[in-house]
């Protein structure tokens, strides 16, 4: 059984930081890509970065390149996401997903948490 769970989300104020976590469990040798993704109120679930299992290979979405920093530790099963210069634009509820070695769909995601940035 595969879980995902996020947490170190909260209200933060424009231009402050926060960093997500997502702890993951069971089958985690499978797991090849592991990614973030938020969903606004009334929005579409969009993509936000990710990051291969090595960590050699990251992507970022436009809207953060620049302010977010994903990263993995495969010996805490654990990706992090590092968000700085927050904007009221970023609030959200933040996923964690991660897909399987061979695949290109996310076969598994978290609960998620939310990140509420105030103007």
């Amino acid at each position: 059984q595969v879980q995902l769970v996020e947490s170190g989300g909260g209200l933060v104020q424009a231009g402050g930081s926060l960093r997500l976590s997502c702890a993951a469990s069971g089958r985690t040798d499978s797991f090849s890509t592991m990614g973030w993704f938020r969903q606004a109120p009334g929005k579409e679930r969009e993509f936000v970065a990710h990051i291969t299992r090595s960590g050699v290979n990251l992507a970022y979405a436009d809207s953060v390149k620049g302010r977010f920093i994903i990263s993995r530790d495969n010996a805490k099963n654990t990706v992090y996401l590092e968000m700085n210069s927050l904007k009221p634009e970023d609030t959200a509820v933040y996923y964690c997903a991660a897909r399987i070695v061979g695949t290109v769909e996310y076969q598994y995601w978290g609960q998620g948490t939310q990140v509420t940035v105030s103007s």
